[in-house]
């Protein structure tokens, strides 16, 4: 593993953000790399055929992204965030807060590890807000 370059940092930080707020698939595709993990409950929420919540490969969370960008708005998050985030060299972490300017939105948590400038593995955290969202998805 090679430490990210302050520029892939920001590059995958305004890139991801970007991309899943235009839903580009094309974009947020190109960020992971091909052998990248993605974890998240709302795999298990949405798509339960999945299993466990986690993806591997660069095609499984294009399918995932593709299928979610598909969907009209669901409400599950206005995507604010305050600009402010953590990176190492070789992870790159931020909030999407539960208060925002405009009200409460899904709480998450992104924690990437980045390899050769790409996101090699992505977990998504969920707070209470997103917690009840995902719960009442399942129902």
């Amino acid at each position: 593993m090679t430490d990210a370059t302050e520029t892939e940092i920001r590059r995958i930080y305004d890139g991801w953000h970007e991309a899943v707020v235009a839903r580009d698939l094309a974009k947020v595709t190109a960020l992971y790399a091909e052998d990248a993990v993605l974890e998240t409950p709302l795999i298990v929420a949405t798509r339960p055929e999945l299993g466990e919540g986690i993806l591997r490969g660069r095609a499984a969370i294009s399918a995932f992204f593709a299928k979610g960008f598909a969907t009209p708005a669901n409400g599950l998050g206005r995507w604010y965030r305050t600009g402010l985030f953590f990176a190492n060299g070789r992870q790159l972490v931020w909030e999407y807060p539960r208060v925002t300017p405009d009200g409460d939105q899904i709480d998450l948590m992104e924690v990437m590890e980045i390899d050769g400038g790409l996101i090699r593995h992505h977990r998504v955290y969920w707070g209470w807000v997103g917690f009840k969202q995902l719960a009442a998805l399942r129902r």
